[in-house]
């Protein structure tokens, strides 16, 4: 049986499997950290192209970090030691920041997640480099249309199962895989919380929406097989295929009537090409 928690704003709360229930005071700190997450990937636009290394754009996301008040939540998290995800091509999530440079024709998903007075900005979006295959680029506009599907289905009295049916009905009327290892989650205070957010599954099913949760939806949408498989440094997932894979991220809030998407871009910059 689920179970729910209200919490303050205030208030030290504890991975313990309860969906956080949140009022007034955490939808304001939620709107700061998640526009800020939305600025930051709109800022780095320009640095986002054939030759640059994705060392230097997780360094121009620490300084925007750090330039906006917060700190980078994936600094330091068990052990990771830069202050974004950076994921190319059949890198599904947690590319890991390297020397590698951006080539033409690449997609890259960067996730970032600043972390400012105590509320987690999480939010990914998808870049295009140079000249990108028409493939790829379907890719990434249906894989941007399944997050705003699941997002579509998120309010009171909903359930999680109909977010995940949405976005999975989609992906395959496209014929893409929906990757089932990794999920979206609930957000706020803490990083990664109750409840899952499956990308995938029946509706009707799942935990009920409640006005003031909290959480990320981010399906990461397959050009092949759903599969992915673990990388040995621990962190970088791929395809096991070796096919494409595209993922947009929003932080959103169940409210009264709806939802509200905290990490909406300010410049209006939701999905490449970003002109």
């Amino acid at each position: 049986m689920t179970e729910y928690q209200t919490v303050t704003a205030d208030e030290t709360v504890l991975r313990d499997g309860t969906i956080k229930l949140h009022g007034p005071e955490a939808f304001e700190g939620m709107r700061k950290a998640g526009r800020l997450a939305a600025e930051i990937l709109d800022e780095i636009v320009p640095l986002v192209k054939p030759g640059v290394t994705t060392a230097a754009i997780d360094d121009k996301v620490r300084e925007l970090t750090l330039d906006g008040g917060a700190v980078p939540a994936t600094l330091g998290y068990r052990g990771y030691a830069h202050s974004s995800c950076i994921s190319i091509n059949h890198v599904v999530c947690h590319g890991i920041p390297s020397e590698k440079t951006l080539k033409d024709g690449d997609i890259v998903n960067i996730d970032v997640t600043p972390l400012l007075d105590g509320w987690h900005g999480d939010t990914s979006r998808m870049y295009c480099i140079g000249d990108v295959s028409l493939k790829a680029r379907r890719l990434v506009d249906v894989t941007h249309e399944c997050l705003m599907i699941g997002i579509d289905k998120a309010k009171p009295g909903a359930r999680l199962g109909d977010i995940g049916a949405a976005i999975q009905a989609y992906a395959e009327q496209n014929r893409y895989g929906v990757v089932r290892e990794f999920c979206g989650h609930g957000v706020g205070r803490l990083f990664h919380d109750a409840p899952e957010v499956i990308h995938a599954g029946r509706p009707g099913t799942g935990p009920e929406l409640k006005p003031g949760m909290f959480f990320t939806i981010e399906p990461m949408i397959n050009l092949g097989k759903p599969p992915v498989k673990l990388l040995s440094d621990g962190w970088t997932a791929v395809t096991r295929d070796k096919s494409l894979s595209a993922q947009f991220e929003h932080s959103i809030g169940i409210t009264e009537d709806g939802c509200e998407i905290f990490t909406l871009s300010p410049k209006g910059l939701h999905k490449p090409p970003y002109e």
